[in-house]
């Protein structure tokens, strides 16, 4: 077998997996390498590329849904759907910058297959709750289909769901089908300049609660402020908390009057106009404050409220600088790089406080010296190891990218 190969079709990759099954031969897959860097260094002499399945199959923007070919790259994809004025809305982010790799170059599957998603994520949901469907190839080399292009159409095992977020370790897309949504009229957004982590993500918690629809909800601490591309917020030398407001045009102006009399007791409350808050939003989506730097990098998943606790924990025993996304819920943390990336003691933090944490950037030696993912409990462990064995039974797939042992 050829150490790079790049199929045309489903049927290529399925002649190509059940050869390699059958020679117990393993199988790095790729889409468009954005996100190489990420996960355990695997030990795979072939690398099987979807780059040769592209092309948008099918849209139709009144039903607002759409159906790709796995390779097709995701700024097709948003060209495709801008041109209509509608979206991902999801906000799928581009990881590529973090780790000095190319910008640009993600594709589709890529965004379900890691199920990654942006800051509108606690408005909408998931990247996993916008596929509809999905053709897939699994490790035995069968093709099947899951879904179709209505959620009703979504029965009894919802394989989506399952695909999503495995890391190319089940199966290969080579067909997803999702829904789309209508971008807004208007944006904006709503910064608040100096405020401490645990009154920060106190303000984000306090403005979802209420009835004015905060679709981002993000706060930056001083150190990375100092990284932003938006010239006017890095000069103002202060953490930034920000609260973004979409939808039409008088909508938006009615609730960031309300937003802000809602939350004056927590000071001075400033406004970024449209042209502003899409660049703003736009660099975020990017992780532009991550960008640049050598410092290891975690994104912990965790409750709101706990996570300025977190990063206190963790900063207890290693210098740590955050990023706070879906109301403090999700922290980017970046820490002085060790030998293990400091896993033992964010894993001790996570136990304490609950949630889980993923390894985004690191040398391949760290990565392949601890834990990148959460590890799993017993029970969810034995379930991800009989998906494994039903889906691809002699673990060609992306062996060891999640966990060692399979």
């Amino acid at each position: 077998m050829l150490a790079n190969m790049r199929p045309v079709d489903e049927r290529e990759f399925s002649r190509l997996l059940a050869e390699a099954t059958a020679a117990t031969e393993p199988i790095a897959l790729v889409g468009g390498g954005s996100k190489d860097g990420i996960g355990r260094p695997m030990n795979a002499a072939t690398t099987v590329s979807t780059k040769g399945l592209r092309g948008i199959t099918l849209y139709e923007s009144s039903e607002m849904v759409m159906s790709a070919r796995a390779g097709t790259p995701l700024a097709q994809i948003e060209d495709a759907l801008a041109s209509r004025r509608q979206m991902l809305a999801f906000e799928p982010i581009e990881l590529a910058g973090i780790g000095g790799g190319e910008t640009g170059e993600g594709t589709i599957a890529g965004v379900f297959a890691t199920n990654i998603s942006g800051a509108r994520r606690i408005r909408v949901g998931a990247a996993r709750d916008h596929l509809l469907g999905v053709r897939a190839v699994s490790g035995r080399g069968e093709v099947f289909k899951s879904g179709g292009r209505v959620m009703k159409n979504v029965t009894g095992l919802d394989l989506c769901r399952g695909l999503a977020g495995s890391w190319g370790t089940l199966a290969v897309m080579c067909e997803v089908t999702f829904k789309v949504q209508p971008m807004p009229e208007e944006t904006g957004t709503l910064i608040l300049l100096g405020l401490p982590d645990e009154i920060a993500v106190e303000v984000l918690c306090e403005a979802m609660r209420t009835p004015y629809e905060v679709s981002g909800a993000v706060h930056l601490q001083r150190a990375l402020v100092a990284r932003l591309w938006h010239e006017g917020l890095r000069r103002q030398g202060q953490a930034v908390t920000a609260l973004r407001l979409e939808n039409f045009a008088k909508s938006v102006a009615y609730r960031k009057g309300r937003l802000k009399e809602h939350l004056k007791a927590y000071g001075e409350i400033h406004d970024l106009d449209a042209e502003n808050s899409l660049a703003f939003w736009g660099e975020l989506r990017q992780l532009s404050v991550l960008q640049g730097s050598d410092a290891q990098l975690w994104r912990i998943s965790t409750t709101p409220g706990a996570g300025p606790k977190v990063v206190a924990a963790v900063s207890a025993y290693m210098e740590c600088r955050a990023f706070y996304d879906w109301s403090g819920g999700l922290v980017w943390a970046e820490v002085l790089p060790t030998t293990d990336a400091g896993a033992a003691d964010v894993r001790r933090v996570i136990a304490t406080y609950g949630g889980h944490a993923t390894l985004i950037r690191a040398e391949p030696q760290v990565r392949a010296a601890v834990e990148v993912f959460q590890p799993l409990e017993a029970g969810l462990e034995r379930l991800s190891r009989k998906l494994k064995a039903s889906f691809d039974p002699a673990g060609i797939l992306n062996p060891g990218r999640m966990y060692a042992n399979f």
